[in-house]
């Protein structure tokens, strides 16, 4: 799970230089684990509580915008990968397809899911940053995958998100989510216009994860890979976590907590979290990893 794991600046590999927080506790269906058959936590099937599914009966009621059968079968499909850490890895060269990402019609296979149990993220728009404008764009397989397979290809980014491989095993990993419940939204994270780091926005209530920590109603989890050598190793971690939490207390009202995984050996993916406003709670055992669970709360947010 995921996000800036490589680095204290959420994006990097190397203790002194990176800024990855990555998933690589996310039980993901890529990678050696996978080939050996084991069962991969992030396509568990989870149930949405009685509460949300007495929510969707009732937008069903009064607008008959959103079917209740078709949220309950797409929750019994295949989840997010996202029961991992956050691992921030930095790769070089990641700028060179900063023009890819303008902004177009996606077709409808690639499209945000409409289940999004998030507060549809493609609307929360950008936030100023101490570093500038960052704005998460969700997500487009046909525009983004060469981008996102370089940089989880990169050795420094491999080691805490485990989704190195071929084209094809990681866009199935972005498919996954992009149709699957709408429990997680992979987005691409431009600063001042530029993508220059990979996000995972997800429901941390739903998630596996939920298993391994006092999870609370509506907790959103963050993973955060900083994709370019260039932007590792300068403190970036810190601020963009800081600003995508604090966004997403904005932008989701119900969500009192803000909580991550980063891999309890990625010292500077901890670093970078606490440097966020994240508080350190526990040490937790999941099933690929010893994970540090960190958690930015609303109540101390103008605190930390």
């Amino acid at each position: 799970m995921p996000p800036t794991d490589a680095s204290a600046n959420a994006g990097t590999a190397p203790v002194a230089d990176t800024g990855t927080t990555s998933p690589t506790a996310r039980e993901s269906r890529i990678g050696p684990a996978a080939e050996a058959g084991a069962d991969s936590e992030d396509t568990l099937d989870l149930h949405l509580p009685d509460e949300f599914v007495a929510l969707f009966a009732e937008d069903t009621g009064a607008h008959g915008s959103r079917s209740l059968g078709a949220t309950a079968t797409a929750t019994a499909t295949a989840g997010p990968a996202s029961a991992s850490a956050t691992s921030a890895a930095t790769v070089e060269g990641a700028g060179t397809s900063t023009a890819t990402c303008a902004s177009e019609a996606s077709p409808a296979s690639t499209t945000p899911n409409p289940n999004d149990l998030l507060g549809d993220v493609a609307d929360w728009g950008p936030i100023s940053t101490p570093a500038g404008p960052l704005h998460l764009v969700p997500v487009r397989i046909e525009r983004d995958l060469p981008i996102i397979s370089r940089w989880m290809n990169d050795p420094a980014v491999t080691a805490f998100w485990g989704l190195a491989g071929p084209e094809n095993a990681i866009e199935e990993h972005l498919r996954s989510q992009l149709i699957g419940d709408g429990r997680s939204v992979p987005c691409m994270g431009l600063l001042e216009g530029t993508p220059m780091s990979y996000w995972e926005i997800y429901r941390a209530d739903l998630d596996p994860l939920a298993r391994h920590y006092p999870a609370r109603p509506h907790d959103t989890g963050v993973h955060l890979l900083i994709g370019g050598m260039s932007d590792r190793g300068r403190g970036l971690g810190g601020t963009l976590l800081r600003a995508v939490a604090d966004l997403a207390l904005d932008k989701r009202p119900a969500c009192a907590r803000v909580v991550a995984e980063p891999d309890i050996r990625n010292t500077p993916s901890v670093a970078a979290f606490l440097t966020a406003g994240f508080r350190f709670s526990a040490e937790i055992d999941l099933p690929v990893k010893r994970a540090a669970l960190m958690i930015r709360d609303r109540s101390l947010r103008h605190l930390l």
